[in-house]
């Protein structure tokens, strides 16, 4: 006798009109209700209230230090007087309303684009020559076998990762500069002293040294994270099928580290115009404007030394719009090679 003609006692028959049995496929909805699988926004409000009080206070923060500044770029346009009135408010709506006449100054000063010329420049320097440095020491640690020698290797290249700008500059004052270690090794040994502090030829290579030296760290422990995610039967299947140490490196490392370098990749686009203001105005009266101005000390020097707000602003402004296509480019550029990028399709 089937399963379904078994006859069942009357108290069975009363529990099962009490208790339907559920359908397999989860909750169902009621006729004409909303999907049980879907909350309302009330219940998904009641349901989140202490996550969203607990984030609450960094959404203010974000709002009132990142957002609401924004509002500011309105002195681009303007002939900007911060002393009109001691409220910073009151001085925006009463400056003078010029339109386009400060970004017009910009793309007709020289200075401007010599400080284009140098920002990119440095830009792509550091993403050759300080971009793959950290691979190449995450992958070198990481095939370190004993933990300790791991560790303290790790802990030395981060330790620059906390120094100030202003340290980092002295350090290499005193090993570079026109008394520091090397010119002092090459006099004794009767060659003439070197002084790369204050070449305007080397100096977006004494910038990027430096920016290896201090940060490089910091993309080790980015990449260390990514390897240490990669399964190890990976690995053993690869050795298995008769991948040597280089083999296995190509075929299963880098492909485990593809999606956290396009991910960088387009982080590091996006910062392209960005490539360290304070490291650059420590050393800019060493080697002159022509050779350490770039967008950031450009505004700075037009804004704060030379009270040229609206200028600078115009300035500042147009390297942020161009960040933005950057970001985006780039990031289109990660969905056609087929990882997530910044965010999703």
């Amino acid at each position: 006798m089937s399963h379904s003609t078994v006859p069942r006692t009357d108290t069975e028959a009363e529990e099962g009109k009490k208790n339907p049995p559920k359908a397999h496929g989860g909750d169902t909805a009621a006729p004409g209700g909303p999907p049980t699988g879907r909350l309302s926004l009330r219940l998904r409000f009641r349901r989140d209230r202490v996550l969203l009080l607990m984030t609450l206070p960094a959404v203010v923060l974000l709002l009132v230090f990142n957002y609401v500044p924004i509002l500011g770029n309105v002195v681009a346009f303007q002939e900007y007087d911060p002393y009109l009135s001691d409220n910073g408010v009151v001085s925006i709506l009463h400056s003078p309303w010029v339109g386009l006449e400060n970004f017009q100054r910009i793309f007709e000063d020289s200075a401007f684009w010599t400080a284009v010329q140098n920002t990119l420049v440095l830009f792509v320097l550091q993403l050759l020559l300080y971009f793959p440095i950290p691979i190449l020491l995450a992958l070198l640690i990481n095939s370190v076998v004993r933990p300790r020698v791991r560790a303290i290797s790790q802990a030395i290249l981060y330790l620059p990762h906390f120094f100030s700008w202003v340290l980092v500059v002295a350090v290499f004052q005193q090993l570079l500069g026109g008394a520091g270690l090397l010119s002092q090794l090459l006099r004794q040994h009767g060659y003439d002293g070197l002084d790369i502090m204050t070449d305007p030829e080397t100096f977006k290579f004494l910038i990027t040294a430096q920016s290896v030296w201090k940060d490089a760290g910091w993309g080790i422990i980015v990449f260390l994270a990514a390897l240490a995610s990669v399964s190890p039967d990976l690995y053993e299947a690869a050795a298995m099928d008769g991948a040597n140490r280089w083999r296995r490196m190509w075929h299963v490392t880098l492909p485990a580290l593809r999606p956290v370098v396009a991910l960088l990749l387009v982080l590091r686009v996006g910062d392209a115009l960005t490539v360290g203001f304070e490291q650059i105005l420590l050393q800019r009266g060493a080697v002159g404007p022509g050779a350490a101005e770039v967008l950031d000390t450009f505004v700075w020097w037009n804004g704060v030394r030379n009270q040229d707000f609206g200028y600078a602003a115009a300035a500042g402004l147009v390297k942020g719009v161009i960040s933005l296509g950057l970001v985006l480019a780039a990031n289109k550029v990660a969905h056609l090679m087929g990882e997530q990028g910044v965010y999703k399709k």
